[in-house]
């Protein structure tokens, strides 16, 4: 499950003689990976850039709930369109309204906020204009679980631990915030085993690994990511079944 998802939208297609432009390459950035809404503010402004210096560029952007269904409540993206002038910055304001009370107030919730570039029209013919759409996840946390420097100084992912069922490794998330585990690793300072699958862990509840347990190995590697878009790593020791963190390292 990435942090950051890109998918291309065909914006204009002509049958035939089509090329590829450099309106291919991203132009609308936005300055992070994933978002973390303090339940205690009622907005959280993000930064965006024209990375084009010839060009201006509209952007569009809105929410989705976990379903992938667009959503204007609890949370609203404001402007929800606007055009950013070659090389120029500008800010994306996401808006907590009243229905943000009803989310739970014990765990986290999650979201995705979608930011999608549109290019100008072109004054060339035989040209395929590609619009670039970056999805990231939201997530909500309520004030009373808010992180201090404390709980990022003490990762609560640390606090997940594993059950061996067969041959697969159950994740268990004792904690109140999502638990993104997104490779499994030779070692704290191995190599990334082929054909891990990322998985978001949900809050108070478990998951299964889809890598077979004697792939992973008796001393399973796992790293996830934290608030800042981080990979850290974490090691588990087994006693019969259950397994907990001993040892951690910085990732990549």
């Amino acid at each position: 499950m990435m942090l950051l998802k890109r998918s291309f939208i065909v914006a204009t297609t002509l049958l035939t003689g089509m090329v590829f432009t450099q309106q291919a390459i991203a132009a609308i950035a936005l300055d992070r990976t994933r978002i973390i809404f303090n339940g205690a503010d009622k907005s959280i402004s993000l930064n965006v850039s024209n990375q084009n210096k010839e060009l201006p560029y509209l952007a569009q952007g809105w929410m989705e709930d976990v379903n992938g269904q667009k959503v204007e409540s609890p949370l609203i993206v404001l402007p929800p369109i606007q055009r950013i002038e070659p090389g120029d910055k500008s800010q994306i304001k996401i808006q907590g309204l009243p229905d943000v009370a009803k989310l739970p107030q014990d765990r986290e919730s999650v979201f995705y906020f979608n930011l999608r570039e549109i290019p100008p029209r072109s004054d060339k013919p035989n040209v395929l204009q590609i619009a670039l759409q970056t999805r990231i996840k939201l997530f909500y946390r309520p004030a009373a679980i808010y992180a201090t420097q404390t709980d990022l100084t003490n990762p609560w992912q640390e606090k997940i631990t594993l059950t061996k069922k067969g041959d697969i490794y159950q994740v268990n998330n004792p904690t109140p915030y999502f638990v993104t585990i997104v490779d499994g690793l030779t070692g704290l300072k191995g190599e990334s085993i082929t054909g891990f699958t990322p998985l978001m862990v949900d809050p108070k509840s478990s998951a299964d690994l889809n890598l077979k347990a004697s792939t992973l190995g008796a001393s399973p590697v796992l790293s996830y990511i934290n608030d800042y878009g981080g990979r850290p790593r974490l090691k588990f020791s087994c006693s019969g079944n259950e397994c907990k963190v001993v040892e951690t390292a910085i990732g990549n």
